[in-house]
């Protein structure tokens, strides 16, 4: 009988977890010696498993991530800050890092999202780099009693053509690193989905920059109005993106703030997501509408792949393409592995959906983290 108990405590501790009461219907026909035994070894388990939770809970929580409001050409931005560093001016020459992962989000530009995988990111790092992510222009509004911080070197508002727009995304990313990252310190320029078409001008624009890598998750970087997903997403944004204005402007306007949290929260539930962060700016007309004509954009302007500076820039880039990404086909992969074989292009392997954010940040995090240990010795 013992040895039967020895062999088969692995499923019975796995009926304890799920109910209780399984055991007082397991256990019966056996002596109190023997019940006594099971439950003793369920509970050794069972509290090796809460133990390992808990001080799994721990180590995460104990992962910086600051947040900030600023003005970014005079637009309201969010950035997330993952690591001990808020700001790299402030700090002595000898305590700044020498590198910064700087991530930049896909659309719609919530940066919330993105903080499970800065943060496993920057775990995987030895958090020895800071981590940060910054929200898209017109993507965040500044919540009721939060303090928007402002420098002295930030662009005028006005200086930026069509700052919601696609050109003018990419010149504000440009104007936060110019402003707020020592020209000294190293860059990992991180995007994705959209965020890999920043990433590209970004080099285009700025040469000077010291980006040693470049990483495109899931890069919509061509023919996006073609993709099956731009297919549907092309008319609406394009043609009918004004009654979407007037249809997001009448149904939410009107919302309390407390609704809105409500509603945020259930469908976070039943997505099984979390965030640390206020996720409200999904339901703001402004933020929306932002979104939607930053995606018309999209849609008529991503077309053609800028071969040339993916030439110019090869041995900087990395490309991810995924196996079920709607946005960008396997197609696309197999095209841009032609033209440049010598590329460091990779298709994803473990089915992982171009919205990996939500679901996938530690795989990504991890696979990421791996790519860059040779240029992180280096350092």
């Amino acid at each position: 009988m013992v040895a039967w108990v020895k062999a088969g405590q692995r499923s019975l501790c796995q009926q304890v977890n799920q109910n209780w009461w399984d055991v007082c219907r397991v256990s019966q026909g056996w002596c109190r010696c023997e019940v006594w035994h099971v439950w003793c070894l369920c509970w050794k388990v069972l509290s090796k498993k809460l133990w390992d939770s808990e001080m799994d809970s721990e180590i995460k929580e104990e992962v910086p991530v600051h947040e900030e409001f600023i003005l970014c050409c005079g637009v309201e931005t969010q950035v997330l800050k993952c690591g001990p560093w808020t700001n790299l001016f402030n700090e002595p020459r000898a305590n700044r890092p020498k590198l910064l992962i700087f991530v930049i989000t896909g659309n719609p530009g919530f940066s919330a999202f993105y903080v499970p995988f800065a943060k496993a990111l920057y775990s995987s790092v030895n958090r020895c780099f800071p981590v940060w992510v910054i929200s898209h222009a017109g993507h965040a509004l500044v919540p009721k009693g939060k303090k928007i911080l402002t420098t002295s070197d930030d662009t005028n508002a006005q200086e930026i053509n069509d700052i919601y727009g696609l050109q003018g995304q990419v010149e504000h990313k440009l104007a936060f690193l110019r402003t707020h990252v020592p020209k000294e310190i190293k860059l990992v320029v991180i995007g994705h989905s959209i965020g890999c078409h920043f990433s590209l001008e970004i080099l285009k624009l700025a040469p000077e920059l010291p980006i040693i890598r470049s990483f495109l998750l899931f890069p919509t970087i061509e023919r996006m109005s073609e993709s099956p997903n731009g297919r549907i997403a092309t008319p609406l944004l394009c043609w009918l993106r004004y009654a979407l204005y007037v249809f997001a402007y009448l149904l939410l306007k009107p919302w309390p703030e407390k609704i809105k949290s409500f509603v945020i929260r259930i469908a976070l539930q039943m997505m099984n997501l979390q965030s640390e962060f206020s996720v409200l700016n999904i339901l703001e007309p402004f933020c929306l509408a932002n979104a939607a004509y930053l995606g018309g954009q999209e849609m008529m302007k991503v077309v053609k792949r800028d071969n040339e500076t993916i030439k110019t820039y090869l041995s900087k880039l990395t490309f991810y393409y995924g196996t079920t990404d709607a946005w960008c086909p396997k197609e696309y992969y197999e095209d841009i592995k032609k033209d440049f074989p010598e590329g460091d292009i990779r298709l994803c392997e473990k089915k992982i959906p171009h919205a990996f954010i939500l679901h996938f940040p530690q795989e990504m995090a991890d696979m990421v983290a791996d790519w860059l240990k040779d240029d992180l010795s280096k350092i």
